[in-house]
Formats: C-alpha cells, structure tokens, sequence
C-alpha cells in the first residue's frame, strides 16, 4: 500500500507568489518572490523587497522598499508594513482570509484598505470602490457583516500597536529577514 506524504505548507526562507482575487474570482494582482518568515497553524508572515507585481490588466511593476506581510487564516485582512526611511507605513486589506497551495498563497481582496502612515494618520480608502463591488457582484450581507467586524478588529490592533503595528514586531523580522539573506549568499559561495 502506498502512503502520499501529506504536503507541507512553505518553510521559512522559502520563496512564494502571493496572488489576489475580487470576488467574482477574476485575478487582481500577483507579487512574485515573497520570502517566508515564519509559518503557523494559522498564519504565515512574509517580505517582499524590491518584487514584481503583476497587475490584471498586464501592468507590472517592482516595490519600493522592504515590506513584512502579514497573513492569517481567521482574520478578514492582511497587512503590508512598509519600511521607508520616514518611517513604517502601514496598508491593510480587508480580505478573506487566504489559502494555500502549490501555486500561491490566495486571498479575494475586498477593496477596503486602512492606510496607516509614520505619525499615527490613518485613512480608510476605497469606499467608492467598495460599494461600486459590491452591487456589481452582489456581496452577501454575511460579508458586510464580517468585514465591518473586523475593520473595528483592526482599528483595535492599531490603536493598541498590536501585532504588526508595533516597532518590536517590524525589527525581529527585518532583521530575521537580514540574517536569512545573509545566509543565502554565504551558501551560495
């Protein structure tokens, strides 16, 4: 009898593409190379430094700077710490929670987005868009409902600088990142 070895999902140091879906399952954008931090049972942090980004419409482009991602398989967002030299600026997704397989970690993105910027402003983003959505692909209430919970979740974690949102968390894993692409290039040699 021949036993399949269950899959495992990504280690840390290993490389992944991130790919983001609307609702109606139409392809939104895809980075390329993000590399893994650290796995959970329910979540999986990531950075991407300098990665391709491939728009639906064919659009590709590269980030700017290094950026922690964050995933959780309960949470109905992600977040994107940005690491700019004026500081840590914070964009978070309201969106399913994701998925793995072999092809990509995966998410439907539901057009709101908090914008946290280096002195504390935030700015909910994409309302229009939202709603626009919404109509468009006729959004269960149920989702409303779970996103309007978790965007107070949220809210919570920043106003508390919880998680993600605190300096502790952004420096143990950019310098986790650091010593891991260290040792890419010393193996390399």
């Amino acid at each position: 009898m021949i036993v399949d070895k269950p899959s495992r999902g990504p280690r840390e140091g290993d490389v992944i593409t991130i790919k983001s879906y609307k609702h109606d399952g139409s392809l939104h954008r895809t980075w390329r190379d993000t590399m893994v931090l650290k796995t959970s049972e329910n979540a999986i942090i990531g950075l991407n430094d300098h990665t391709l980004v491939t728009e639906d419409n064919g659009r590709r482009w590269v980030t700017r700077e290094p950026a922690i991602l964050y995933f959780h398989k309960k949470y109905w967002f992600n977040i994107v710490a940005m690491i700019r030299d004026n500081g840590i600026s914070y964009y978070c997704n309201l969106a399913s929670p994701y998925t793995l397989d072999k092809e990509a970690l995966k998410y439907i993105d539901y057009d709101l987005d908090v914008k946290v910027f280096p002195d504390g402003e935030r700015h909910l983003l994409d309302a229009d868009e939202y709603a626009a959505h919404s109509k468009k692909w006729h959004y269960p209430k149920e989702i409303d409902k779970i996103l309007k919970e978790h965007v107070k979740i949220l809210v919570d974690w920043i106003n508390n600088q919880d998680g993600p949102f605190s300096q502790g968390y952004v420096d143990v894993w950019y310098s986790r990142y650091q010593y891991l692409m260290q040792q890419r290039l010393k193996d390399r040699r």
